[in-house]
């Protein structure tokens, strides 16, 4: 394909989604929160009157090189509002007369209630995020369950098949190691290849395939309905998304299970030598929460160069127990954890009876809702990476309301995997 051709392709895409918007219900009167509506199909405020969404407030951050933001399918008005009408915004949605949440550079978040499911605060809650290894965390939440932890595993070579500089443990091929090892080696060091393997063995006949499904369905049952995995790891992948809402939601299901808790708060584990393929090493837990945060209770680091950094962690305090879930953060001048303790501090500090919403039940029934898993029936378009960034991938947003097709869309193929994985800054 030409570069003129290319050129015209993305010209036609950009016009057809900024033709288009997606309407939201405004808030129901006298709900207990700050917050505003999105703008209607129109363009204008869903409502007569109605103020635009409460600006998030923000941590300034150094400038970063980054691939293109891919752009997200869209989000019917029914999933926007899942949880509460008041969190169906872009910005700030807090109690009334509540204290200012922390500036934090994340893009958004969510602090909930684990028990009761009451969500205290969000920037963003339904937004759309890329969420690298916080994925891991659908992961656990799909197969932990149904996986034996005393099973030994053969590794293969297709397991070690992760972009290079990327998360590992550093599992050998034709290495044997127990299913709870792997567990702990996803949780503690985020190895990508501990996902792959879990994947497969939660896939059965459709091995890796398989797993990512069962995570797809998995999330569907859960209400997460922003959340589309690609990969089992969280590594970059077309059409990958999720949410701060749909962390929480899956994070309450992991912190149900008295398993998980225990693997998130182990400190260190130690892998087995493997005859003559590699020798026995120790590897530690690397959430920097589950030390430096009174009554943690751990949580999940995630980074790409696309996503940035991702977290999500918990903590009990006077009986009471808080999840924060963050997307799109940088390091400085918080790193991603630090952020979320700020956010959990901000949770503490509010009365227990504080709340701007609620974390659905598994398996209720929302009307309107369609699970973001199941593949989107236009094509994908990849647009062309900007010099010197990794290519990115975008989604047309063509399902508008009162727009026609304005011609065929040109699909570019040139498709590059980005690199990820972890970074001495936020694991």
């Amino acid at each position: 394909m030409t570069g003129s051709a290319t050129r015209g392709a993305a010209a036609v895409v950009g016009i057809l989604v900024l033709g288009v918007a997606t309407a939201v219900p405004a808030p129901a009167a006298g709900a207990a929160a700050t917050t505003a509506a999105l703008p209607s199909a129109t363009g204008r405020p869903a409502g007569a009157g109605v103020p635009p969404p409460v600006p998030c407030p923000r941590q300034p951050a150094p400038a970063v090189s980054r691939p293109p933001r891919p752009a997200p399918p869209p989000v019917a008005p029914a999933e926007r509002a899942v949880g509460g009408a008041a969190l169906a915004t872009s910005g700030l949605v807090v109690p009334d007369g509540s204290s200012p949440p922390p500036r934090v550079t994340a893009t958004s978040w969510l602090v909930a209630d684990l028990d009761t499911g009451a969500v205290l605060g969000g920037c963003g809650p339904h937004e759309p995020g890329t969420p690298a290894s916080v994925q891991k965390l659908l992961l656990a939440a799909t197969l932990l369950p149904t996986l034996d932890p005393r099973r030994v595993v053969t590794v293969t070579r297709a397991d070690l098949d992760i972009e290079p500089g990327s998360s590992a443990v550093g599992l050998v091929e034709g290495g044997r190691y127990p299913v709870e090892l792997l567990w702990l080696g996803l949780l503690l060091q985020s190895g990508n290849d501990t996902a792959n393997v879990l994947a497969r063995l939660g896939g059965g006949a459709q091995g890796a395939a398989g797993g990512v499904r069962a995570m797809n369905e998995r999330a569907h049952r859960l209400g997460a309905y922003q959340t589309r995995a690609v990969t089992p790891s969280g590594l970059d992948g077309p059409g990958q998304f999720t949410s701060a809402y749909d962390l929480a939601l899956i994070a309450r299901v992991c912190f149900a299970d008295a398993t998980f808790r225990r693997y998130a708060l182990t400190r260190q584990a130690q892998v087995p030598a493997q005859g003559r393929l590699a020798r026995g090493f120790q590897i530690q837990n690397e959430n920097p929460l589950v030390d430096r945060y009174p009554g943690a209770l751990g949580g999940k680091t995630g980074f790409t160069d696309l996503a940035r950094h991702t977290y999500v962690g918990a903590a009990e305090r006077d009986g009471r127990r808080l999840v924060v879930t963050l997307l799109g953060a940088e390091p400085r001048p918080l790193r991603g954890w630090q952020q979320g303790a700020a956010l959990l501090d901000w949770g503490f500090s509010l009365p227990r009876d504080a709340t701007v919403g609620r974390l659905v039940d598994p398996g209720e029934p929302v009307p309107g809702a369609t699970p973001a898993g199941v593949p989107p029936t236009a094509p994908a378009v990849v647009a062309a990476p900007a010099a010197g960034t990794a290519s990115g991938f975008r989604w047309p947003g063509v399902a508008g309301v009162g727009l026609a097709l304005l011609g065929a869309i040109l699909t570019v193929v040139l498709l590059r995997r980005r690199r990820g994985g972890r970074t001495p800054a936020d694991g």
